[in-house]
Parts: C-alpha cells; structure tokens; sequence
C-alpha cells in the first residue's frame, strides 16, 4: 500500500537561523506537535511544542539544537511502521525523506489512521474475540485453523498484550459461529478473554450454577 499521496508538503520547516519566537507562532497558528527543522536544505528533525515554550522566544533555534528530535520515515516506510513511529514518538506529524535524505513533506496522523480504519480489520463485518494462552504455547497457524474449520474467516489477528508468561490475541472473525470457535478455542487450552457474541458456554455454566443452588436450598 503506497502512501505517498498522502505526503503533506504545505509547511516549509524552519532553520537554525529561525528565532524560538517563530516556532511558537507556528505552533500557535497549527495544531501540530512538532515543527521540521533543516539546515541549509538538509532535515535535521522535529522540535515539540512543549520544548519550543520553554525557551525564550529571543533565542535562535541552533541555541537549543540539543531538543531537535531527529524522527522521520521513508516513503518506502510500511504504513504500521509509520503508524509505529507515530506512537513512539507522541507525534501528530511524521516528517518523510527518500532515499537520498531529501525532506518531501510529511504524513498527518489523522491521515494514517482514517487508513488503518479501512482496513478490512475494521471495515469488514464481523466479531472481535481476545484470547489468552502461554507465550510458548499459542501460534497464529493454530489459531487460524481454529476459526476455518468452524467456517469462520479470519479478517485480522494481532497481539494486543503481554503479560509475564501470558500473550493476548485479538481477533476479527467474519461469518460463522463464534460459540463454536471459542468452543473449539477452550479445547485447545486458550483462555477466552472476551467475545462480542453471546457465549452459550458460559450461559450453560451460569444457568447449571443457578440450578444447582436452588436445588441445595429445597
């Protein structure tokens, strides 16, 4: 999936020779969280808004070149990835060279996300399911032939917690049962952390755990 038409090129980043003052302008003008910085045409890396108010808008910015952040990806740069360095780096801008170092713009995070939110993970119809097994134990060929051979499709899969020995897995499954899928999930010693369907196994157990107390209280 390219993403270069998404490349956003309508700031021109500041140089050394920029004062702090007009970093905070900008940032008060934009609602971005760091502002590219080059010298001489070449990118050095991003300066935050929150560095940017603590120092005195008199200053130049090769004063404080120490806060330059120097983040960025590549337009070869896989799109998670991106959506990766996003994260990491608490920004709403992600500065984007080629292969020569040459600063072309940069990606927006809204952008990226609204991407990610058509991906068939979210776009697609279907049931979100977490489960659990031991780090050592659990494998995602498993998993998969787990939801097929329930009839079941299998629109995304990713590990969404590690805890100590324990993995979390959460799934998309489009078409079929998901009573069955968790059912078969169980058989296979995976814990099943939530299903967004009504679980028929857990019903059965509450309704025999209803019908034995009134049976011990007769």
């Amino acid at each position: 999936m390219s993403l270069e038409q998404y490349i956003i090129n309508d700031i021109k980043p500041l140089s050394l020779k920029n004062k702090i003052s007009d970093l905070k302008l900008l940032f008060k003008e934009l609602t971005y969280s760091h502002i590219p910085i080059e010298d001489n045409t070449v990118y050095l890396g991003c300066v935050s808004e929150t560095d940017a108010h603590c120092f005195e808008g008199s200053k130049l910015v090769s004063e404080v070149r120490y806060a330059i952040e120097g983040f960025f990806v590549r337009t070869s740069t896989n799109w998670l990835d991106v959506l990766e360095a996003f994260a990491k780096h608490d920004s709403n801008i992600m500065p984007v060279l080629n292969e020569n170092n040459t600063y072309l713009g940069y990606y927006e995070l809204n952008d990226i996300i609204n991407l990610f939110n058509e991906t068939p993970f979210f776009s697609e119809a279907g049931n979100i399911l977490i489960i659990e097994k031991g780090i050592h134990d659990y494998s995602f060929s498993e998993i998969s032939q787990i939801v097929e051979s329930n009839d079941g499709k299998l629109l995304g899969a990713f590990i969404s917690k590690m805890d100590n020995d324990l993995v979390q897995v959460t799934l998309k499954v489009g078409h079929g049962g998901l009573n069955d899928i968790m059912h078969t999930f169980r058989r296979y010693s995976y814990n099943i952390i939530s299903g967004h369907e009504q679980d028929s196994y857990l019903e059965n157990l509450k309704y025999r755990s209803e019908y034995l107390n009134k049976y011990l209280n007769i």
